[in-house]
């Protein structure tokens, strides 16, 4: 799936003024870790108190990583979230039992063009795939680009383009693979989960000239 415009998922956020200079900036969706072993976790309370003060049409995802489903359950039950984000090994029947639309990361960093083919069959119903430079197992975060030339063409699922992306190398990013969304966390930080409005900003406008150039 191809639009004009690349959809723009900030990742990590853990304090307030983060989330208002990114939505200020345009960006489409917040992303909020879940995972405690993380050094961009967010509490659940947290994570309330930054929701609560966002204004409407910004959407808001919850990353969790072979998270049991109690702790699933009760981040559901008090936080509004309208994505889920799942990073670990969960299959597709774990996914879908939430009744919420979802996203897959798959891990490129030792994964094949047909692991990506393979994941459309396997998570069928998820809303994306999320491709990221980390391998099997490890959280991401990395900073690591992998080989964009692995993702083939004519992929069904809409494709979030993750792994490495930052001010610099974007344009290109969204340019080549002319993904439906790009999603970063330390690429636009100051110190992890504290994020730096600079660098938002230039990241944003990165995507605006990769946008204008796979259009040229």
């Amino acid at each position: 799936m191809q639009l004009n415009r690349t959809r723009i998922k900030i990742c990590g956020i853990t304090r307030l003024e983060d989330a208002l200079q990114a939505v200020a900036l345009g960006v489409d969706a917040l992303g909020f870790v879940f995972v405690p072993s993380s050094p961009r976790y967010v509490s659940m309370q947290k994570a309330q108190q930054i929701l609560a003060q966002l204004p409407p049409f910004v959407q808001t995802v919850g990353l969790f990583m072979d998270t049991g489903a109690a702790n699933i359950e009760q981040v559901l039950g008090n936080i509004p979230l309208d994505l889920l984000q799942f990073h670990g090994s969960e299959d597709e029947a774990f996914c879908v039992q939430w009744h919420k639309p979802y996203i897959k990361v798959v891990a490129m960093g030792d994964a094949a063009a047909s692991a990506l083919l393979q994941a459309e069959q396997d998570y069928a119903s998820a809303a994306g795939l999320l491709l990221d430079s980390h391998r099997q197992g490890q959280s991401g975060g990395s900073g690591k680009v992998f080989d964009w030339a692995m993702i083939p063409t004519g992929m069904d699922k809409p494709i979030v383009l993750a792994g490495g992306l930052n001010c610099d190398n974007v344009s290109q990013a969204v340019a080549q693979v002319k993904p439906y969304a790009v999603d970063i966390s330390s690429g636009v930080e100051a110190d992890k989960g504290i994020k730096d409005a600079k660098l938002m900003r230039q990241f944003v406008e990165g995507v605006k000239q990769g946008d204008q150039l796979k259009r040229a």
